[in-house]
């Protein structure tokens, strides 16, 4: 039964893998920049949790335990957790821009004119 439930998470291993190990690496160039060595731990863990979510795939899928199984469901939960909080940050984060930059040039717009009284 755990073979049959596994079997579309193992046959993408290979690409959890593959994004995993991309992702720690992402996390090490950041961590080489000032601002970056604050998040850089963000990529490396979820990268982290890619690989264990694949070798644990891989292990329930061969010995067919459940445990290893919801192991792996864990994990990918964790990192889907993750993905989305950060998906939310980024679309708040470019609202925000926006917002600024609208306003931003608004004011210098009104600046211009003489509404300021300049």
């Amino acid at each position: 039964m755990v073979q049959s439930l596994s079997s579309p998470l193992f046959e993408a291993k290979g690409w959890m893998k593959l994004l995993g190990v991309i992702a720690i690496i992402e996390g090490v160039i950041l961590a080489l920049t000032i601002v970056g060595i604050v998040i850089a731990w963000l990529p490396i863990w979820m990268g982290y949790l890619l690989l264990k979510a694949a070798g644990s795939t891989e292990t329930a899928h061969l010995s067919g335990s459940s445990v290893e199984f919801v192991t792996a469901m864990k994990q990918l939960r964790t990192f889907f957790t993750i993905q989305g909080v950060l998906a939310l940050i980024g679309i708040l984060a470019t609202i925000i821009a926006i917002i600024v930059t609208i306003a931003s040039g608004v004011l210098v717009g009104l600046a211009g004119s003489g509404f300021f009284g300049s």
